[in-house]
């Protein structure tokens, strides 16, 4: 791990009492984070900190070192607006590219000086009395800011199941976002728990290395071929000299992404082609027949995320692959039991369950007005306004918020229309002089209201249970329209739904 190269520490001041004192709070150095820090600066808005867990920046793509990982977004699209990179390697960005770019982001805005590293965030609380966040780490630093900005992001908590026994097991376990490189999969029995995202791209890296490869499958995934290879030098050199043409390319790739959203929203039946393809690539790596079942899903493709990889279908066929569809009943100290009574050994366990993305602000972390805890306030799934903010928490924003992932773009379009609009509340509450901006209760409900209504005749609601939903069933993941509608709806900010505390 390579560590931040610090600049001249800033801003702020620090009182007698240890507490360093700015005008805006930002926590995360992912891709949120560091947008929210280069506009804000854009801004002229110097005074401000952002808070990180880590001792780098980057988030996600700090993170998750596991062997495989990469964007399933093509680069010229997953960058920002205000930063594109010429030189990336390959259409779709690696891991270690997409890493490198966000800290080379952060060096060319300055905005080292701003990051306060280790700074784990255990606590932010809103002083009723003098309307400023108090916000506190867990090595005891203390901040305090008028306004704060979660760019927590909902890809930073790993979900590990809750399965009997497994803390008897005497061999290596990790989870995929806290990968092992020191163990050798060399030659040994591995089970891989989980069949999403991360499973699908690191499962084919260490299918060639281990003797046996045991992958627990709940629920089988459409994976549809990826459309990669890398960028020759020329191509390089010409968006160098021609940054309009990869400004073209990224404008093509944008409204190519866009045009999927019709499919999932108003032309589900488009969605059997998508099918058509998986088999077809399924036909041609699986010749076993009862493994053709198991990895072929029953429900509509586009429901649970869409994967794409050239790779992962054909590690499925290898003959050291066991895919095991059968439920787990307990881990023991030699391997894990199936719900048959089934023993299998395993050297190491190595979960590919993904995040708590439907809960990605732990309990007890952020109270809003009269002390009131935003996870109890959150209890039947995660609510925002815009996805933004959140009635009862004043000047509190998030970015990545409920009701804003995607299915079918870039995020980072929807993070620089979020970022845009909390500029845009910090300029009205300057210009008004306004000390508390808190959403309307009505505001919030008619929102969410037309979230549910507009997702419920989405793909995403098509039965199957995927990550998107919550234990209650609810999709509190995504936004159901076009990305576009979303950055109209964000281009203003509209203070008729706020109530207004003035200086």
């Amino acid at each position: 791990m390579k560590h931040h190269e610090q600049g001249q520490a800033l801003p702020g001041r620090t009182s007698s009492n240890g507490v360093e004192t700015v005008h805006v709070i930002v926590i995360g150095t992912g891709f949120s984070g560091l947008a929210m820090g280069v506009k804000l600066r854009e801004a002229g808005e110097d005074n401000f900190v952002m808070l990180e867990r880590a001792s780098d920046v980057g988030g996600t793509w700090r993170d998750n070192t596991y062997p495989g990982c990469a964007c399933d977004v093509p680069s010229n699209l997953y960058s920002f607006s205000f930063d594109p990179n010429p030189s990336w390697s390959r259409l779709y960005g690696t891991q270690p590219e997409i890493y490198a770019y966000l800290r080379n982001t952060a060096r060319k805005f300055d905005l080292l000086r701003h990051v306060r590293f280790n700074a784990n965030v255990v606590g932010a609380r809103f002083d009723d009395q003098r309307q400023v966040w108090r916000v506190t780490a867990e090595d005891g630093r203390q901040f305090e800011g008028r306004i704060l900005v979660s760019g927590m992001g909902g890809l930073s908590n790993p979900s590990i199941p809750n399965i009997p026994g497994l803390n008897t097991f005497e061999g290596t376990t990790f989870h995929s976002a806290t990968w092992n490189h020191e163990f050798d999969f060399t030659g040994k029995r591995v089970a891989v728990i989980g069949s999403g995202a991360s499973a699908i791209q690191f499962v084919p890296q260490i299918a060639p290395l281990v003797d046996q490869l045991d992958y627990y499958q709940r629920t089988p995934a459409w994976v549809v071929p990826k459309d990669d290879r890398p960028l020759s030098d020329k191509e390089r050199l010409d968006y160098t000299q021609n940054p309009w043409r990869q400004r073209l390319s990224r404008y093509k790739q944008y409204f190519l992404m866009e045009a999927r959203f019709l499919a999932f929203r108003y032309k589900p039946e488009w969605m059997g082609l998508v099918a058509k393809v998986a088999k077809h690539k399924i036909r041609q790596a699986v010749k076993d027949e009862a493994l053709r079942a198991k990895i072929t899903p029953d429900y509509t493709p586009g429901c649970k995320r869409l994967l794409i990889s050239n790779e992962y279908y054909p590690a499925l066929g290898r003959t050291n692959v066991d895919v095991i569809t059968e439920g787990i009943q307990k881990v023991t100290p030699r391997g894990v039991v199936t719900q048959d009574g089934v023993e299998r050994p395993a050297d190491a366990i190595v979960f590919g369950t993904g995040f708590k993305v439907s809960d990605p602000i732990p309990p007890k972390t952020v109270f809003g007005k009269g002390g009131r805890d935003l996870h109890e306030v959150w209890k039947t799934g995660p609510e925002a306004y815009l996805g933004i903010t959140v009635s009862g928490f004043p000047n509190f924003f998030i970015l990545m918020g409920p009701n804003t992932g995607l299915g079918h773009n870039s995020m980072v379009y929807m993070i620089e229309s979020q970022v845009h609009y909390v500029l845009e509340a910090i300029k009205a509450m300057k210009e008004r002089g306004i000390k508390a901006l808190d959403v309307k209760p009505q505001a919030q409900k008619a929102f969410i209201d037309s979230i549910q209504e507009g997702l419920k005749s989405t793909v995403w609601s098509s039965g199957c249970k995927s990550w998107y939903l919550n234990e209650q069933g609810r999709n509190v993941s995504l936004w159901p329209s076009f990305t576009f509608a979303y950055r109209f709806k964000t281009r203003r900010f509209n203070l008729s739904k706020y109530t207004v505390e003035k200086a």
